[in-house]
């Protein structure tokens, strides 16, 4: 099997098994993958798209084709020297439903459940009324009107004796309770049963046994089926003389039912986010992480599986422990599989998301991040800083929202905090609140006041958490904390300092192995902890992806996941910086520009991103645009509907995502188009929670803006706007591909493993899910890849895709024919000088006397206006040079996309010839270039 180079994420469900994958292992070999990177394999809720909710850990989830096929398509992998990489879920399982048998039994057993202890649950909840209970907030409106109406159902299965089903719901019930049922009837057999079963509060053996009897004698005595019939016939709710016997059954269980609603204010356990169908799972328990990873450890030590890839990692309440006792489980599993561990060793990577000075922790034992970070590098580092001003000052001032970013972050956080998360904010702040309890010198301080500074700390808090151990803050935790204790502070009252200050001592400025070991002192510090740094990563991920960023929309290109949007854009020398140091201590970090959870696809933020160079001609067609659709715009409550702030951000995504041969005349095609757009209009206007949201959707605004939609794009009174529309995206599309063209190369060179998104071979301009999944149409991939033509050639056809896939697979050719240059090889910026050198971005790469020069153009767009392809005459690069390191002068090289030799003379090189046929340069010593097999 080869080493790691390239990986393509793929993601599997239903209607995309494995063996529908099986005829793709030729074409990503041929294109230069060396590993298929799987969304979630285990089994998951019948009919997941994405497979994150997971049910049964221990079993290949049958409807991608269970274990077999899973065999079949390493089998084939292996065959063509590749490997798979599957996608993890450490920290939730689906719960609800009916499928998730560890939920189910923890609901029919309580705390007596062998599962109890794998799901994150407080069982002793500040609410009297939840002693010992879980909520259920699975209902879809007030549980009273629920059980009045009759849409409780009690029934009877043999083999799992009796339930309550709603819909898709199943609420088993406990077997001590099924004497309440059985008593109902007058026959003597069920009052024996009714017995036996009241007598086995904690004998789960005895129980079943007794569930069996009775199962057999229903089998054999048409009577007892009878008498049990009409015992369920007395929790009949569509009577309403039977609602007082269901409620006072279901008192009787270890969880309380209730409606959706009460999720945010009253949960009792862990959840993924505000997700009440994902419940949080203990991995910090032995025996929850030897059951999670079973059947994943089996396939690994059989060879199936050559890599892992961790799901929300700061989900975990110790991600450093977690990870660690991973990789030494994992390294001792190879040590002994066939073939020994994969070569370069087996990785693991953590979806992780970083911010500004935020570094991933070194000593996890882990090979790095999925590579958000690296998105947004190569994001910023394509946006002109000089469109910041204009674009931020327009936006301000046309819809009347903050121009600050990290303004609309606190406001969103705090929204989420008082609303989604509240029970979970709650939580933390009654742990807190017993920590002071426990020494009478702070036992005075009330949980009124460590809310308020609670929520003050969460809302200035710089990154999504501190990863603090029981010996206290360590690495950059202090100097983060330290942050948001500063932006805390001026928004607390002089009495409330004193209260921050314990605060900060309390999660980590105070070593909890301080306090005396056993005590509960130190016990609650611990669990204070948790609940805050598993608290404050949830919170940042709604306020900042699912809120701020929908609400914020100077320019959308520089809003996505993992992106820092108040830095509008780095420089050369920024870019140069993170990935030096990604060279020197996380060399395999993946590197990816497309996932399944981004909101604008790479291509199409990489055309968004033109607007930067050009945002006086935007800001100009913006304002034309708003005028022209006044005849489309609806009115809400006194407010145009759309709102300013909507409509703007229509545009933008219209510009970016415009399919290149859409004509705005085109009624097919602009119908094909709209029904891409509308699912993104509707969650963009949910998700900024202003107008609607996800809690109460507003009917009549959501009906306003998607009526100007349709209007816009298939009204006679849109028509003027479409062809201006059109206009713009022809002015900044050639722009925007060559951009696509500079983020893949700069994703195939850079220090790390690159991650090729399913379908973003051609050109993606896809939207937030669910666009972002479609099927991808492999045919013509397949049918280009086969072709001979040179990349300078296919750029005559660019708008179909080829050139794109072109330059993918002749990076990834080199990246085959010499693996250790890319993943060991020195970084070196390289200096560019001369007329243009703020629009070049060059560096080298060298391991062992081989190496490597990378060219790119930045922000082309002054050179490509009016352009018709991506590209532009060599003259305008004027007298720009590279310098070129001394061990690098005298040599030859081979250019990878023209094919042509260039030597280094005089230590420079000049971008005019070196960029003269193909706007990208890729340059690899001449000795080391022959014989390499041309694509």
């Amino acid at each position: 099997m080869s080493q790691l180079r390239a990986t393509v994420r793929l993601q599997f469900h239903k209607d995309f098994t494995f063996d529908d994958a099986l005829p793709l292992v030729d074409y990503y070999a041929d294109l230069g993958i060396s590993h298929f990177y799987a969304s979630p394999v285990t089994t998951a809720r019948a009919g997941s798209v994405h497979g994150y909710d997971v049910v049964d850990p221990t079993r290949v989830n049958p409807e991608l084709g269970g274990e077999e096929a899973l065999r079949r398509l390493v089998a084939r992998l292996h065959e063509r020297g590749m490997g798979l990489i599957v996608d993890f879920v450490p920290n939730h399982m689906s719960v609800g439903g009916s499928e998730n048998f560890w939920w189910l039994d923890v609901l029919k057993w309580g705390r007596h459940s062998p599962y109890a202890r794998f799901y994150d649950i407080n069982w002793h909840s500040p609410d009297p009324e939840l002693q010992g209970q879980l909520l259920l907030p699975f209902l879809g409106s007030a549980y009273g009107d629920i059980l009045q109406a009759g849409e409780l159902k009690l029934v009877f299965d043999e083999k799992d004796g009796f339930r309550v089903e709603y819909y898709a719901h199943h609420f088993p019930i406990s077997p001590p309770t099924y004497a309440d049922i059985l008593r109902q009837g007058d026959q003597p057999e069920l009052r024996l049963f009714a017995d036996a079963f009241e007598a086995r509060e904690d004998d789960r053996e005895g129980a079943e046994e007794a569930l069996r009897q009775l199962a057999d004698s229903l089998k054999q005595n048409p009577a007892t089926r009878a008498a049990l019939d009409k015992c369920l016939e007395a929790f009949d709710a569509t009577d309403a003389a039977n609602h007082e016997r269901l409620h006072a059954l279901l008192e009787r269980q270890h969880y309380r039912l209730a409606s959706w609603r009460t999720a945010s204010d009253d949960i009792n356990w862990r959840r993924f986010f505000d997700i009440t169908e994902l419940g949080g799972l203990r991995m910090e328990r032995p025996e929850v992480f030897e059951a999670m990873h079973e059947m994943t450890f089996r396939l690994i030590r059989e060879g199936l599986v050559d890599g892992l890839r961790l799901d929300h990692i700061d989900g975990l309440a110790n991600p450093r422990s977690y990870c660690r006792k991973l990789r030494r489980q994992i390294d001792d599993i190879c040590a002994s599989r066939p073939g020994g561990a994969p070569e370069g060793g087996f990785p693991i990577y953590v979806e992780k998301i970083l911010a500004e000075g935020e570094h991933l922790r070194e000593d996890w034992g882990i090979d790095g991040t999925t590579g958000y970070e690296f998105m947004n590098e190569v994001s910023s580092v394509m946006h002109d800083p000089t469109g910041e001003k204009p674009l931020t000052e327009f936006w301000a001032e046309r819809t009347g929202r903050p121009a600050d970013f990290m303004e609309e972050v606190r406001e969103a956080r705090r929204l989420v905090v008082t609303t989604a998360l509240a029970s979970e904010f709650e939580s933390t702040a009654h742990t807190l609140h017993v920590v002071a309890q426990q020494d009478w010198r702070t036992r005075d301080t009330s949980l009124g006041a460590i809310r308020r500074v609670l929520l003050e700390l969460i809302v200035h808090f710089p990154v999504y958490r501190t990863y603090v151990s029981a010996a206290g803050f360590t690495g950059e935790d202090e100097k983060f904390f330290q942050k948001a204790v500063e932006g805390a502070r001026p928004n607390l009252s002089e009495a409330e300092l004193p209260v921050l200050d314990l605060l900060h001592q309390w999660l980590g400025g105070k070593a909890p192995c301080r306090q005396s070991a056993g005590s509960l002192a130190r016990r609650e510090q611990r669990r204070a902890i948790t609940k805050f740094q598993q608290l404050t990563s949830p919170v940042a991920a709604k306020a900042v992806e699912d809120t701020a960023c929908y609400r914020s929309g100077a320019l959308l290109s520089r809003n996505d996941v993992g992106f820092d949007p108040q830095n509008f854009s780095q420089t050369p020398e920024e870019f140069h910086e993170t990935s030096q140091w990604r060279s020197e201590h996380f060399p395999r970090n993946m590197l990816t520009t497309a996932t399944h959870d981004h909101k604008r696809g790479e291509d199409t933020r990489a055309r968004l991103a033109v607007l930067s160079e050009m945002a006086t001609d935007y800001i100009e067609a913006a304002s034309h645009w708003m005028k022209l659709a006044a005849p489309l715009r609806g009115t809400y409550a006194d407010k145009p509907a759309p709102t300013p702030g909507d409509e703007l951000m229509l545009y933008q995504t219209l510009l970016a995502s415009w399919p290149l041969n859409l004509r705005a005349d085109d009624a097919e095609g602009l119908k094909a188009y709209l029904e891409r757009l509308l699912p993104w209009q509707e969650k963009a206007l949910r998700e900024e929670k202003l107008e609607s949201d996800w809690w109460t959707p507003n009917a009549d605004y959501e009906t306003a803006c998607r009526r100007f939609l349709e209007g816009l794009l298939t009204g006679e009174q849109g028509t003027a706007l479409r062809h201006s529309l059109v206009e713009m995206v022809e002015r900044i599309a050639p722009a925007g591909a060559l951009n696509g063209l500079v983020q893949a190369l700069l994703r195939m060179t850079a220090p790390g493993v690159p991650d090729l998104y399913q379908g973003c071979d051609f050109w993606d301009f896809s939207l937030v899910e669910p666009d972002n999944r479609r099927a991808v149409n492999y045919p013509p991939r397949i049918a280009a890849l086969k072709e001979s033509k040179a990349p300078a050639e296919l750029l005559k056809e660019w708008k179909d895709g080829r050139v794109k896939q072109r330059v993918i697979a002749l990076t990834l050719a080199v990246r085959q024919a010499h693996p250790e240059l890319f993943t060991q090889g020195s970084y070196t910026p390289l200096t560019v000088v001369g007329a243009q050198a703020e629009h070049v971005l060059a560096f080298a790469r060298e391991h062992q006397g081989k190496a490597a020069i990378l060219v790119v153009p930045l922000r082309s767009w002054p050179f490509l206006n009016n352009a018709s392809i991506p590209f532009f005459e060599a003259t305008a690069w004027q007298d720009t040079r590279i310098k070129v390191p001394d061990y690098l002068a005298g040599r030859s090289f081979t250019e990878t996309f023209s094919h042509s030799s260039v030597h280094v003379k005089q230590s420079e090189l000049k971008v005019s010839e070196l960029l003269a046929n193909f706007p990208l340069g890729l340059l690899i010593t001449q000795d080391l270039a022959q014989g390499e097999t041309q694509q």
